[in-house]
């Protein structure tokens, strides 16, 4: 397939090239080629006056996501094509103190998980010590759910990012701007078990230097939510959003340091999904103000 990319898209090195591709969202593919799905929705009443999560509106903004996702009649028997009632489900989540994963949304994911019949024993939520953690070591099935943010290292923070807690030792993903959290998808504890990713753009972070670093300057009330079964195709969309508010808040020069390498190098060094936009069918739903991709 042709590239409509221009120079401009560009910045240096081939990572960035396939960063610049995403930037300019899907292009058309034959009919025949199935793409991979993925759905973003948005609700103006997701967080209120305060800023403080409306979990009546999360639950349902989760439940459209995943019907529409997997074109099920309603929310129950959408979460039965995810889990069988005798599997052992872990949920990844986040617990980054400045931007966690909302409450809100760990309970919508377990009230489905129990309306889809897995007994409440059978469901572990943790983050830094999965790879230790009993369940998770029995689990067989696994939903990735983290919010989206910039990374000093990695460039972003999405689903692929989220599961470095299962590796031995963290450090050894860290090098190359992190170019091979894709491999994570392939540990033994973590592959083929993934069910579903849920990446939080409730109130996103767009921008950040160094280790750990916050600012509600950089935070912005987006208020949705990015679901798909793909982690790669899930990031895509992501790293979409991110450009498209830093280029807007911080002026069209402003790439995200490092390169995100790590989604492209998903795809085509690790087979574990699909970050081409040319491939990902972008299902938007529910409000659109300001939807930016």
């Amino acid at each position: 397939m042709k590239s409509n990319m221009t120079r401009r898209d560009f910045i240096r090195g081939s990572a960035a090239a396939v960063l610049g591709a995403a930037a300019l969202g899907p292009v058309s593919l034959s009919a025949q080629e199935k793409k991979t799905r993925v759905v973003l929705i948005r609700h103006a009443e997701a967080l209120g006056a305060d800023s403080a999560f409306n979990e009546p509106v999360i639950q349902r903004m989760l439940d459209e996501a995943v019907v529409n996702l997997l074109d099920a009649a309603d929310p129950v028997s959408a979460w039965k094509q995810l889990v069988k009632p005798e599997d052992i489900v872990g949920i990844k989540t986040n617990v980054w103190s400045f931007l966690p994963t909302p409450a809100p949304v760990e309970k919508a994911i377990k009230q489905r998980l129990l309306d889809a019949g897995i007994k409440e024993e059978n469901i572990g939520m943790d983050d830094h010590t999965v790879r230790t953690n009993p369940l998770f070591q029995k689990a067989t099935a696994l939903i990735n759910a983290r919010p989206i943010r910039t990374h000093y290292l990695a460039g972003m923070s999405g689903c692929l990012k989220n599961y470095i807690m299962f590796a031995e030792s963290q450090p050894d993903y860290h090098p190359d701007s992190c170019a091979s959290l894709g491999s994570l998808f392939l540990l033994p504890q973590v592959k083929g078990k993934t069910r579903l990713n849920i990446l939080c753009a409730l109130t996103p972070q767009f921008h950040g230097r160094g280790p750990h670093n916050f600012s509600r300057r950089y935070v912005w009330n987006y208020k949705g939510l990015i679901v798909g079964l793909d982690p790669v195709a899930v990031d895509s969309v992501g790293l979409r959003l991110i450009q498209a508010k830093r280029r807007k808040e911080l002026g069209p020069a402003q790439e995200i340091p490092p390169v995100p390498k790590h989604i492209p190098l998903a795809e085509t060094r690790y087979g574990v999904g699909t970050a081409d936009p040319a491939k990902i069918e972008l299902i938007k739903l529910g409000w659109q103000d300001d939807v930016m991709i």
